[in-house]
């Protein structure tokens, strides 16, 4: 899948259908931890990892953007650090120049107001005024690999954000997760407009049918009981 046909396809869909569709197909559900949050509400981006670990110097994200292709996200490891902000304006605008799509920080930011002016998606932990006081030895694989909460990723992994968080999917299996997650999308929808048409969640899922069923086979799960009828609720 390249980044055209990617950005087109996550601006139809959310995380929350990704990430249903990940847990459908078998594939690791990677979300970076709940308090990585967009910057500026509304912010979405798509596109492949650009790894790259913060030392307390931004020259490795600019060495980055000597590696990046247009539509990638750059993920910046700082280890999850609340005392220090990592990323500024003048680094996202040069990751918009370079044509990337978005910025996700293990970390904090700084610069708030500049970043609205910017208009590049960033996704943090917040933000703080303190800048690096510290230059750390530089890892020799700082541009190889990113870590986000429990997860590690890398050139080979696609990162998808939105409000709802960051989530991280093996670029080699897009092609099985986006059709189930495009499935789950328009199923919800159709059961969203019945709703509003007057026919409810419980009938169109057959709840009564599962309350009996279940009462018989005490060990059948609801999502088993989906599946079977063709519902959306959960995966």
């Amino acid at each position: 899948m390249d980044r055209h046909e990617l950005r087109q396809r996550f601006a139809t869909l959310t995380t929350a259908h990704v990430a249903d569709a990940c847990l459908r197909a078998g594939v690791p559900v990677r979300c970076a931890p709940v308090p990585v949050r967009a910057a500026v509400p509304g912010g979405r981006c798509a596109g492949r990892v650009i790894p790259a670990r913060h030392n307390g110097s931004v020259d490795v994200f600019l060495e980055a953007f000597e590696h990046a292709t247009t539509g990638d996200v750059l993920v910046v490891d700082n280890g999850g650090r609340l005392d220090e902000a990592c990323v500024g304006d003048l680094v996202v605008l040069e990751a918009k120049t370079a044509g990337l799509h978005g910025v996700v920080i293990w970390g904090l930011h700084r610069d708030t107001a500049d970043l609205h002016a910017v208009g590049l998606p960033v996704f943090s932990l917040g933000a703080t005024p303190v800048g690096p006081r510290r230059l750390d030895e530089r890892p020799p694989d700082a541009l190889r690999s990113a870590t986000v909460g429990e997860w590690t990723v890398d050139h080979d992994d696609l990162v998808l954000a939105d409000d709802d968080g960051v989530l991280f999917v093996p670029a080699a299996q897009a092609a099985d997760v986006f059709p189930l997650a495009e499935l789950i999308r328009d199923t919800e929808r159709r059961q969203a407009d019945r709703v509003h048409a007057g026919v409810s969640l419980r009938r169109q899922v057959r709840l009564d049918t599962y309350l009996t069923r279940r009462q018989a086979t005490p060990g059948l799960t609801f999502r088993q009981h989906l599946r079977a009828v063709g519902g959306e609720v959960e995966e």
